[in-house]
């Protein structure tokens, strides 16, 4: 057992100064891993304590034993940004841990299994364990944890996952995604994880988006984008339906600028389309092209708003007539 975690066990217990509280606040707003590491101590702690430990238990031996038992490596391990207190102290602390069998819920929770899903060049529909529905959009990788129904627990590695949540009030339903973690009891929303950039876009129900220690409760209709690790977050209305559009088979516009839409366009269809002319990226469009051809769909941008296409060299390019 590490310094971090006997210092956690103290902290816990109520026994820390001030200085360690704010050494322990320190380290929870360094990184998400930090808090998700503690959120699932805390959770083992107070599990231990329902249990009655063993009378006959030697503390010694029971102690080296934990301290062996966890120490001991994991190739699925989150890593954790370390504490740098040490402590000898509280041996019977861990060992109500030892003597109640609880080895395996640390591992439960710790060192948890993930099974993959991926999506190639189609978009793919999974049912989790729990009843819970994921849509991922092509070019998607994810993977949920094994022990699913007790531990509801998502890491997106990569791409564009709408997720129909089972509610369960006991048993929340948390994604990661890099230093970003998504956490909601039961509701549908979208989540695009894509070059550094997460966006966060709800349906329905209430979703809790944090980084560290800063966080924002997200509503119908309400949606954020945390760039390139920034803790900024600045909730903002949903203005169109454009990002539904692997599930819809359709790409609906409200007001949107010509340079989102080819965005778009160009994941959709796997192709390079890029504006030439900046005087166009902001022009704007309200229709919905269901289930056209990238052709056509090209063809109409460029009679409704006067602009013409050119291909070149693998590209196809936007630009202003004149």
């Amino acid at each position: 057992m590490g310094d971090r975690d006997e210092l956690l066990i103290k902290y816990l217990l109520s026994e820390t100064s001030t200085e360690e509280n704010s050494e322990i606040q320190r380290w929870l707003a360094e990184d998400s891993a930090n808090q998700t590491y503690y959120n699932h101590f805390k959770q083992i702690w107070e599990t231990s304590k329902k249990l009655e430990p063993l009378s006959t238990i030697d503390e010694e031996q029971a102690w080296k034993k934990f301290k062996a038992r966890v120490s001991q490596p994991t190739e699925k391990e989150v890593k954790v940004v370390p504490l740098r207190y040490k402590y000898g102290w509280l041996k019977i602390a861990a060992i109500f841990l030892v003597a109640a069998g609880i080895w395996s819920t640390y591992r439960h929770f710790i060192a948890t299994d993930y099974i993959a899903v991926g999506a190639g060049k189609e978009v793919v529909v999974k049912t989790l364990p729990d009843g819970s529905v994921l849509t991922l959009n092509k070019n998607s990788l994810m993977s949920f944890a094994n022990n699913f129904t007790d531990h509801r627990a998502i890491r997106l590695q990569k791409g564009e996952v709408f997720f129909k949540v089972t509610p369960n009030k006991e048993k929340p339903f948390i994604i990661d995604a890099d230093k970003v973690t998504i956490r909601v009891v039961g509701t549908s929303f979208n989540v695009k994880h894509v070059n550094e950039e997460t966006e966060v876009i709800v349906e329905t129900g209430i979703v809790k988006v944090s980084v560290g220690s800063t966080f924002v409760e997200l509503r119908r209709g309400e949606k954020v984008l945390i760039k390139n690790g920034s803790t900024t977050l600045k909730k903002e209305t949903n203005t169109d339906q454009l990002y539904n559009y692997y599930r819809s088979k359709a790409f609906i516009l409200n007001n949107t600028q010509l340079s989102k839409f080819i965005t778009t366009l160009n994941e959709a269809y796997q192709v390079n389309i890029v504006i030439e002319d900046p005087r166009i990226k902001n022009l704007t469009l309200t229709t919905t092209f269901t289930e056209d051809s990238l052709n056509h769909i090209l063809q109409t941008i460029c009679q409704t708003l006067d602009i013409k296409q050119v291909h070149s060299e693998g590209k196809i390019l936007l630009v202003n007539k004149l």
